[in-house]
């Protein structure tokens, strides 16, 4: 089979981040062409699409604290009302795949297919998926609530669902496409780092913890560490973190084209 690739489509990129449930349909439009014409452009491509939740779920699931447990009647309505925004969003992001680029897309909601425990993947059905790959359909997963064996509920960002998705499907490339230009060195005024390695890594003095706007999933750094795990355990896996926000950047990564920050597991 010919190479997976997983992309990434950042909270920050697809949504304005300050402002609650605001979608930037124009630049959503663009990157959906992008990856149509990436996709005619190398037909074998396969591709595992995800995007984060932004301005649409990160504002109700850090007024009810969704990720760090629901048990109460209020945070149970408060975890209805985070799936019915990312529900939202997801909705958005597929009305765009279709009418804009034509491409065959399925979602796959982690709310009503995925079991955690403490936070963590416990349970999840991957062979649906794995048929939408091998039809040449695009699966798209995203940021959602799931109910949890410890925690109640939880919510789980599209990385948790990449560091599970990447053990069992083993990906060449995992691309994310947020609005910045890659990692800093100091946010927001820093220089790009040019590659990132577990060695390097644990040599930094600090990355930011926190975006610019609500995240309640964790900053750049939080996104860094889980990857360095993903590199860690598959060696021959590449992640790529880059502005989608230029126009063309996601059709040039998805072709292969290096931006941005990329980290990989060794030098």
């Amino acid at each position: 089979m010919s190479e997976l690739i997983f992309l990434k489509l950042g909270g920050s990129l697809i949504t304005d981040k300050h402002t609650e449930a605001m979608l930037r349909p124009e630049l959503v439009r663009r990157i959906v062409e992008e990856i149509a014409a990436a996709r005619q452009a190398k037909p074998e491509l396969r591709i595992l699409l995800g995007h984060g939740s932004g301005s649409f779920g990160h504002v109700p699931a850090k007024k009810y604290g969704t990720r760090q447990g629901v048990h109460t009647a209020e945070q149970w309505r408060g975890f209805v009302e985070v799936w019915r925004y990312a529900s939202a969003l997801n909705q958005a992001i597929m009305g765009a795949l279709a009418a804009v680029a034509d491409q065959p897309a399925v979602a796959f909601a982690p709310a009503s297919s995925v079991l955690a425990a403490g936070g963590r993947i416990q349970h999840w059905n991957l062979q649906p998926l794995r048929a939408a790959l091998e039809a040449g359909i695009l699966p798209v997963v995203y940021g959602d609530v799931v109910f949890d064996t410890e925690l109640g509920g939880t919510i789980l960002s599209t990385e948790d669902l990449f560091a599970h998705l990447a053990a069992e499907l083993r990906p060449a490339r995992i691309l994310l496409a947020g609005s910045d230009a890659g990692v800093y060195t100091r946010y927001p005024d820093g220089d790009v780092i040019a590659r990132i390695t577990p060695a390097s890594y644990a040599k930094m003095a600090a990355l930011p913890g926190a975006s610019a706007a609500t995240d309640v999933t964790g900053g750049m750094a939080s996104k860094v560490e889980s990857m360095l795990g993903i590199v860690q355990a598959l060696p021959a896996c590449e992640v790529s973190v880059f502005s989608g926000v230029e126009d063309g950047n996601i059709r040039k990564a998805l072709l292969g084209e290096k931006l941005g920050t990329v980290i990989t597991s060794d030098e």
